[in-house]
């Protein structure tokens, strides 16, 4: 059974591992997504990801994962639940928006439709999906805040920034008796990306080794989105290319020798590495596979000494 771990700055206690409802983008009958749900549930779960933008790149798609999320509540209940989505995402093809995606008005539009997709009054958390690093961080804990006193968000959070503004933003929202952000969602797993982190608007991020010691220091909650890097730990690197090289070959093979003595799988390890970490972080996992979520919930049991750590980064 899951345990729940408190979120720092928060009343909230959530689950072990989330469950990314991305992939929920209507073509899955709602009875089967029901069960898959049911199954997360049944295993102590309770944290459900979505965002406005999902599941855009389907045809019809578009709010899709959202309404899927509404069911979820209306089949279960809301008690026990915590709410994730996410607003605030740049354009791309098929999802319009201006330069200045993190406009105050249209990231409060974005929350609106999303909780009409929802049917809720509010959600217990909020991300910004993207940054834009030419918005100073001040004004964005203020128009954040705004949403706050809303009654519609109790507490904030935001994706793929990087730690410092993080940091930053935080540092000025205490000065200021605001709210902070409470928890950083950004891919990050065990096979390192080939991607290299930028600073440009809209720019996707993953957690940096270096940024590990901060995260502890800081205290900075982390929802690991990618968790298992694409399938590159269950599918000998048919899947999951885009994190494909040999400092990430060389963990897997560490992640295969740990797993036999563990009598895991080279994913449940991936997943046990993140939650063995010394800062809170809490994968991410979306499958509509009954199996693979089995196998992902296997791993809340896996407990990795400091030797495995050490051999799965070395």
């Amino acid at each position: 059974m899951m345990k729940h771990l408190h979120l720092p700055n928060t009343e909230l206690e959530v689950s072990q591992l989330a469950y990314g409802m991305g992939s929920f983008d209507g073509t899955i009958p709602l009875a089967d997504g029901l069960k898959l749900v049911e199954q997360y549930l049944d295993a102590g779960g309770n944290f459900l990801d979505t965002a406005h933008c999902y599941c855009f790149w389907t045809d019809g798609g578009t709010g899709s994962s959202e309404r899927f999320v509404g069911e979820v509540v209306r089949a279960f209940g809301r008690d026990g639940l915590i709410i994730a989505t996410k607003g605030g995402h740049h354009g791309m093809d098929g999802y319009p928006r201006p330069d200045d995606f993190l406009l105050p008005e249209l990231v409060r539009q974005d929350l609106h439709q999303s909780l009409d997709r929802l049917g809720l009054p509010s959600v217990d958390l909020y991300f910004l999906h993207r940054d834009d690093p030419r918005v100073p961080v001040a004004e964005i804990i203020d128009s954040c805040n705004g949403v706050v006193q809303s009654g519609q968000v109790r507490y904030l959070g935001v994706s793929n920034w990087t730690v410092e503004r993080f940091v930053a933003a935080n540092k000025y929202a205490h000065a200021k008796d605001l709210q902070p952000f409470v928890m950083l969602q950004n891919q990050w797993s065990l096979a390192q990306p080939t991607w290299h982190n930028e600073n440009a608007p809209g720019a996707v991020r993953f957690i940096e080794d270096r940024e590990i010691s901060v995260l502890k220091a800081e205290q900075i909650a982390v929802a690991a989105y990618s968790s298992t890097a694409n399938g590159y730990f269950a599918t000998s690197v048919e899947h999951g290319k885009a994190f494909d090289s040999p400092n990430s070959r060389r963990r897997l093979a560490a992640a295969r020798s740990i797993a036999e003595s563990h009598h895991a799988t080279p994913t449940q390890i991936a997943l046990a590495y993140l939650m063995n970490q010394p800062s809170l972080v809490i994968p991410i996992v979306g499958t509509r596979d009954a199996l693979h979520l089995a196998e992902a919930l296997g791993s809340i049991i896996i407990e990795l000494s400091q030797e495995d750590l050490l051999e799965l980064i070395a």
